[in-house]
């Protein structure tokens, strides 16, 4: 199934919503907005539910995890989006947000799991495997040099490490409105940072300043800033066989015949190392639904129980590479708590 992202700016989403939703008798479908990782599998969910319900298919745009929740919270109108995808847990500035602005109750459904990758053309002739020390030490926008934070002064891999291949360092990845974003800056630079006994130090001496060390990307040139659009970032990757791009498992999992993973600390991603947090880049995924629609908007309820449904171990979203839920996690719980629309608990930051 074609995976078509729709990359389009949140004052242009909005303004189409208005006009298509301007009224309760103006609202025929479901609207859904978010994270550009959850995009295919919440398409796949439309495609399916159109095809077996009586209901028209969901209006399904990919905004990315920041610009979906600034679409989803800016009011509980049907002018506003029913449901918004998150490759993230939801802030709780953005909980704030939505609380003053009168969307509650809002319930968080994690829908599986997926690794964040780093993914190579399977054409290129190096070697990579990377360490979180790896890519801190190649993306950050500082790092510590002789006793001191500079510039980022590494311009190939092997500047970095001398066993990586002697190429120029470059990586594409997701803008800062994105849920892989926040993840790749947590999981994998934050992690990396603290490999370094002199950023552990300044946490001591300047946490504010550690903070930022550990989570700033470089902007001169080997960190290569995307769209939403992770099919552009996998198109990038055929045509430039030694850069590397950061996506979700998904795609890497899709386009297997032309990329790669590269493995992290030793570890490669896949169905059981990520279900088992054994890759380090592993993270939940999420859907939002506010509540206040079900009642309103033809078809909610009944898209929430076929999302369910497909996001079982025995679902189909495990075709098209979501990593389900295993024996670990009490999934008659979540899913219970999705069709009743079981209020969130408050973020905890």
């Amino acid at each position: 199934m074609e995976r078509v992202v729709q990359n389009v700016a949140p004052a242009l989403i909005a303004a189409s919503l208005a006009a298509t939703a301007a009224s309760a008798s103006a609202r025929d479908r479901i609207h859904i907005v978010g994270s550009s990782t959850v995009f295919p599998y919440t398409n796949v969910v439309a495609d399916n539910f159109a095809a077996n319900s009586a209901f028209p298919r969901p209006d399904v745009i990919s905004t990315g995890t920041g610009g979906g929740m600034e679409l989803f919270c800016v009011g509980n109108g049907l002018d506003t989006p029913d449901i918004s995808g998150a490759s993230r847990k939801m802030k709780r500035s953005e909980f704030d947000l939505c609380r003053q602005n009168g969307v509650w109750p809002i319930t968080e459904v994690p829908i599986g799991y997926d690794g964040l990758s780093i993914a190579i053309s399977r054409f290129t002739t190096e070697d990579f495997a990377l360490t979180l020390k790896d890519v801190y030490t190649a993306l950050a926008a500082e790092v510590p040099v002789d006793g001191k934070l500079v510039a980022n002064p590494y311009k190939k891999w092997s500047d970095v490490r001398p066993e990586l291949p002697d190429v120029p360092i470059s990586v594409i990845g997701p803008p800062p409105t994105s849920g892989t974003r926040d993840s790749f800056e947590e999981l994998a630079l934050a992690a990396g940072c603290v490999r370094y006994a002199f950023n552990v130090s300044l946490q001591d001496t300047d946490p504010d300043k550690a903070d930022a060390v550990c989570s700033t990307l470089r902007t001169d040139g080997p960190f290569i800033e995307a769209g939403e659009d992770d099919e552009a970032i996998v198109a990038q990757l055929k045509e430039a066989p030694n850069t590397l791009g950061v996506m979700g498992f998904g795609y890497v999992y899709e386009h297997q015949a032309e990329l790669k993973p590269v493995p992290i600390n030793g570890v490669e991603p896949d169905f059981l190392t990520i279900a088992t947090q054994e890759y380090p880049l592993s993270r939940p995924l999420y859907i939002y639904i506010k509540n206040q629609h079900e009642a309103a908007v033809p078809g909610m309820s009944a898209f929430i129980n076929e999302y369910v449904w497909a996001m079982h171990p025995n679902g189909y979203l495990f075709v098209y590479g979501l990593v389900p839920h295993f024996a670990d996690v009490d999934f008659e719980q979540i899913a219970g708590e999705a069709i009743d629309g079981v209020p969130m608990m408050p973020p905890l930051d």
